[in-house]
């Protein structure tokens, strides 16, 4: 184990700890959902939203998010429970507000 020398002092990081964004872009690394941060079903436009919704195979419900800064959008996500694959169906309006939100099978 190196032991410090009296009188020297580490480099600083550029980086200031803080700017959770700027370390992000800095690394390439995904940014971090808090969802204490994120609306709620209150209407409240743009960002990411939890919501719960129940699986239309095992009919479990579980949450899972949606970003309505991406608008309109139809995906497939895998239930959380049951791993069967769900077609999502995501309807966004003009200002960022979700308007829908709606689960099928894949299978039909």
């Amino acid at each position: 184990m190196k032991r410090p020398i009296p009188g020297k002092h580490r480099p600083q990081p550029e980086v200031k700890l803080g700017d959770a964004q700027s370390i992000d872009m800095k690394y390439g690394l995904e940014p971090v959902i808090d969802p204490s941060v994120s609306a709620d079903d209150g209407g409240e436009a743009g960002g990411m939203q939890f919501h719960l919704v129940e699986c239309p195979y095992c009919g479990e419900s579980f949450e899972t998010s949606i970003d309505t800064n991406s608008g309109s959008a139809h995906y497939v996500e895998d239930c959380q429970i049951c791993c069967q694959p769900i077609e999502f169906s995501v309807h966004v309006d003009h200002n960022g507000v979700l308007q829908s939100l709606s689960t099928l099978r894949s299978d039909q």
